[in-house]
């Protein structure tokens, strides 16, 4: 293999180490200033976008143990979308640019050495953020705790004898 191949291979395969994640994405339509603005809003979460080569993708993707990637998502140029710790944030990111810009394509990703289709990174992108999910299970913990209070307060109340009236003197 030529030492500019491999060179591109292990390229590939060093972003696909970021994470356990990769989404591949159709760049065929933006710009240089859309790339640019789409790596100032992914940096929000640690992500990455690097433009590969779909050979060079295929055989890293190979070697580092991930599933085969069908010849539907290595058609045409091919961006990587990968890093940081929440592939929902990145596909949140994604699919708000998409529908901003018009111009990016989600072709398939690659979760926990799993593929997914476009349709399930957008359902992911759905999904509230994981402080707004901590904090609508915290909420929901203590607005029963505090229901459970009040509850066993109004039994006490209910159940004590009413002290007597002062004696007016």
């Amino acid at each position: 293999m030529r030492t500019e191949k491999k060179y591109l291979i292990t390229e590939v395969e060093t972003h696909l180490k970021k994470s356990d994640y990769v989404i591949l994405a159709n760049y065929t339509k933006v710009t240089v200033a859309d790339v640019a603005e789409l790596r100032a809003k992914l940096k929000a979460e640690n992500a990455e976008f690097h433009v590969v080569k779909n050979s060079s993708l295929k055989v890293a993707a190979k070697a580092l143990g991930l599933p085969e990637l069908d010849d539907k998502s290595l058609v045409g140029p091919t961006a990587i979308l990968v890093g940081g710790k929440n592939p929902a944030g990145v596909a949140k990111i994604l699919k708000d640019f998409l529908k901003e810009k018009q111009k990016l394509e989600i072709k398939s990703g690659v979760m926990e050495k799993k593929i997914v289709t476009a349709a399930f990174l957008s359902q992911i992108a759905d999904l509230p953020s994981l402080a707004a999910l901590r904090a609508s299970f915290l909420s929901l913990l203590t607005s029963n705790a505090a229901a459970f209070v009040r509850l066993l307060d109004a039994k006490v109340k209910k159940d004590s004898p009413a002290s007597p009236a002062p004696a007016a003197a």
